[in-house]
């Protein structure tokens, strides 16, 4: 069995130089794919043999950007339009977009503008996922997907290839869904940055290697009996964790992320692809199962009942939410959520996450109140 150490180093060394990585699978013959926030799917582009790639922006600084996005728009979107119009997605063969709000319906006719060399693939969700006509509209737009995926790579989808890669992405949702269940169950085997490198890291790796890495974590998760530290265990809320400054002062806070229901993480795993025949049929199912999402129909308010729920499973002592700023979508959740929380007498702190520029002391200074305020709780 590897030390956790090592295979940690292993998904890390990836996001030191995602570059080196990206290229490392061009080298092999595969194209590239940008997968760009926040739901895509990527089952297709594996069918298609081509190598997935996850786009989130990054920390730069904004100047070109500003020419086609308002200063109120969401930071992840401008940086990763400034990427556009800096060189930062040349490398890829082809984009997959989806369109889940208002900034990213804007992006899906900026990227034509920024990157006329790179093939545009839109998808488009019915964001009320319950209704039997939005399955069928989605079992359509991803049939037309499959089929400029297979052009762009010169080779067919087959259904044994689509239902192959539907199982290689299942393995590892299930992978992943095991190791937060066993960090909330052994609070402080990692620390919050070293969770977040295990999730971030399969946004640049084969899934299928990603996943032989995450069940030998498991396995050795599981045999670690030396960390013990049940105190400040947490759960994320929000869209994204980074920029990594907030990550930083998690570990140096002590605090234990116990759960999540980050789109940048859980959210891309939690639901695995149903069961059925028709393996496009799966995928769209699949989407109607997705819950409890701030850029998914959500009238009833599950969003809040979703958070508390992981909350009491996972024990945890308080939630952050890590509201993104400009994000409307996570604006108009938070009443609903935090009113859920206060009923269930849960603290919640908000957060405001900027990865373009990030109060590090600020930020410090109110999660140490929130630390008092646990500690008079208990």
């Amino acid at each position: 069995m590897k030390p956790i150490d090592d295979l940690l180093y292993e998904m890390k060394v990836i996001l030191v130089d995602i570059p080196a990585a990206v290229k490392a699978q061009k080298n092999q013959g595969k194209k590239i794919i940008g997968v760009f926030p926040v739901y895509a799917p990527e089952e297709l582009i594996h069918a298609a043999g081509m190598f997935p790639v996850g786009c989130w922006g990054g920390r730069v600084n904004i100047s070109k950007a500003a020419t086609l996005l308002p200063p109120f728009a969401c930071p992840v979107m401008q940086s990763i339009t400034e990427k556009c119009l800096t060189g930062g997605y040349d490398m890829l063969d082809g984009a997959l977009i989806s369109a889940p709000c208002d900034t990213l319906k804007c992006f899906t006719q900026n990227f034509k503008k920024t990157n006329p060399n790179v093939k545009a693939i839109y998808c488009v969700y019915p964001q009320n996922n319950k209704l039997e006509g939005g399955v069928r509209y989605l079992y359509n737009e991803l049939k037309k997907i499959g089929k400029e995926l297979e052009e762009l790579s010169g080779s067919k989808i087959t259904e044994q290839k689509l239902q192959n890669s539907i199982r290689v992405y299942n393995e590892n949702r299930e992978a992943m869904m095991e190791f937060t269940r066993i960090l909330s169950e052994k609070p402080g085997l990692l620390t919050p940055s070293q969770r977040h490198t295990v999730a971030k890291a399969r946004y640049f790796m084969d899934k299928e290697a990603h996943t032989v890495l995450v069940l030998e974590l498991n396995e050795a998760l599981r045999a670690d009996q030396s960390h013990s530290n049940p105190n400040r265990k947490v759960l994320l809320a929000g869209i994204m964790t980074e920029p990594d400054g907030l990550l930083q002062i998690l570990d140096e806070l002590k605090f234990n992320v116990a759960a999540d229901e980050i789109a940048h993480e859980s959210r891309q795993f939690r639901n695995p692809v149903p069961q059925g025949i028709d393996q496009y049929d799966r995928l769209a199912r699949q989407w109607q199962n997705v819950e409890g999402c701030s850029v998914v129909y959500d009238p009833g308010g599950k969003r809040g009942q979703h958070i508390v729920k992981l909350a009491k499973e996972a024990a945890v002592d308080g939630v952050l939410y890590c509201q993104m700023k400009f994000c409307e979508e996570e604006e108009f959740d938070y009443p609903y959520v935090k009113s859920a929380l206060d009923e269930a007498q849960i603290p919640v702190l908000n957060i405001e996450i900027d990865p373009l520029s990030f109060g590090r002391e600020q930020t410090r200074t109110r999660l140490q109140a929130f630390i008092e305020q646990l500690e008079i709780r208990l």
